[in-house]
């Protein structure tokens, strides 16, 4: 299973710059127990920049914030003067999952404010509302490929108390650009919400599930990928940074299968953070080493799918490389020292 785009996104060679990610940055706020317990830099644009901006890969980043953002960005947004950056509240319980409340809501992402620029991956990464289906639609013309993450398609919000509801594809009005697309990432829980037989001949599926890893779907194929161990904290931006690893295998010419991987490693990070993770140099550098070895090895063979198990293998010391604890790794059923 390799990155190849559909054929209305295939164009002529022509200069790119990487990658486009296109979602609002937010402010989140953190709540347990009525007691606010983090305010942080927030929105899916904002963890998939970290993790590629930690990878060395080059990405341009369109967002929209009031004037009273307040962060400290790498990827500086477009401030609306009249309007509030979006900010979303977390609620959490130990008794119940977490609610999530949009407060605050910054203007849309218009297709005007997209560049003209090619772009070998586009990413449509709204948390808020802020993707319209025309922004979309000028995605899939300059980019070749674009990955849609499925919450900024179905999301909607309680106009009394701003919670986050979800509806079904077919009724979001992006249901018509899904042949055009190359990835549609969703949660177990957001998967729900769409016909995945039926997107599946339409696109590569990617489905999350937490501490047990992903699922691929596409046309001929249904592939799971294993997670690593991870000690959560906060699972705000885990699905975020999954999506951001990725795409760092997407351009790293991983199939996709072994970039998801790559997406479970920095998912596991995330959720031991509250907030942006700062990843460890030392860890990226053993994941950039690691993700080539696998590249030279897949260009010996062309069949290597047997070897992802020992993909995962090798990456999991890199993921635990600042752990006191040094877990064994299971490969191929056995228990083996991380040497």
């Amino acid at each position: 299973m390799t990155l190849t785009p559909p054929p209305s996104q295939q164009t002529p060679n022509s200069p790119h710059r990487r990658v486009l990610i296109v979602g609002n940055y937010c402010h989140d706020v953190l709540i347990q127990n009525n007691t606010v317990v983090a305010e942080t830099l927030g929105g899916a644009a904002s963890f998939i920049s970290n993790v590629l901006d930690s990878s060395s890969v080059s990405c341009d980043l369109i967002s929209k914030v009031g004037r009273d953002f307040k962060y400290d960005v790498a990827h500086p947004p477009i401030v609306a003067p009249e309007k509030e950056t979006t900010v979303f509240k977390a609620y959490f319980d130990l008794a119940a999952d977490r609610v999530l409340k949009r407060v605050a809501a910054c203007d849309p992402i218009l297709p005007s404010d997209i560049p003209d620029s090619r772009f070998d991956i586009g990413m449509a990464v709204g948390v808020g509302g802020e993707i319209l289906p025309e922004t979309l639609e000028k995605m899939v013309e300059i980019c070749d490929v674009v990955a849609v993450d499925i919450q900024a398609l179905i999301r909607v919000f309680d106009p009394v108390d701003g919670a986050v509801k979800l509806v079904d594809l077919k009724e979001s009005g992006f249901r018509h650009l899904m042949g055009k697309i190359g990835f549609l990432k969703a949660s177990s829980d957001e998967a729900l919400f769409m016909d995945v037989e039926e997107m599946r001949r339409l696109c590569c599926v990617v489905v999350t599930s937490g501490e047990k890893g992903c699922r691929i779907y596409d046309k001929d194929d249904e592939t799971v990928v294993p997670p690593f161990v991870a000690k959560q904290v906060d699972p705000t931006g885990a699905g975020d940074s999954f999506l951001g690893g990725l795409v760092v295998g997407l351009v790293e010419g991983l199939d996709v299968p072994d970039a998801a991987l790559l997406g479970n490693l920095f998912g596991s990070v995330t959720v031991e953070h509250i907030g942006q993770p700062k990843f460890d140099l030392t860890m990226l550098q053993r994941v950039k080493d690691e993700v080539q070895r696998r590249k030279k090895q897949c260009n010996l063979s062309s069949s290597h799918n047997n070897d992802h198990d020992e993909f995962h293998a090798r990456l999991s010391p890199a993921r635990f490389q600042d752990s006191p604890l040094q877990p064994k790794l299971l490969v191929n059923g056995h228990l083996c020292d991380r040497s």
